[in-house]
């Protein structure tokens, strides 16, 4: 059986623990929930929090990459994470503890952000996600 990839953007998995995100609602009170990706693409990351954010929710997310991992930033000298707003599009709460959700990525927050994500991604660090 063939399966299907209905994906635009190819999707690299990515060591939870080393790998942490801090989401903000948009449109809620605007506190900060933190937790780890699981796999992110240059449309889409895969996510998990302790708390659901409702799907449909618009979110904005920092997107830390793992340590000797990420872009190097010119002025710093420091990796830089990359920040992102989109929807979140999926969440799966079949199992206690922390809930799984899928975020669309609708654009990228600061100039270069997109291109530090590919850079990253390009780099051949990262396995392709099934």
């Amino acid at each position: 059986m063939n399966a299907i990839n209905r994906r635009q953007f190819e999707r690299f998995a990515l060591a939870p623990m080393y790998t942490p995100v801090c989401v903000r609602e948009i449109d809620g009170n605007g506190r900060p929930l933190e937790g780890h990706a699981y796999d992110v693409s240059e449309g889409g990351v895969r996510f998990e929090l302790d708390q659901a954010v409702p799907t449909g929710s618009r979110v904005t997310m920092q997107i830390t990459l793992p340590a000797g991992q990420g872009p190097i930033d010119s002025e710093s000298g420091s990796e830089r994470s990359v920040i992102v707003f989109g929807n979140v599009v999926w969440l799966d709460e079949s199992e206690p503890g922390p809930v799984r959700m899928a975020l669309a990525i609708t654009n990228f927050a600061r100039l270069g952000d997109r291109e530090r994500l590919l850079k990253s991604l390009g780099s051949g660090r990262y396995l392709r996600a099934a």
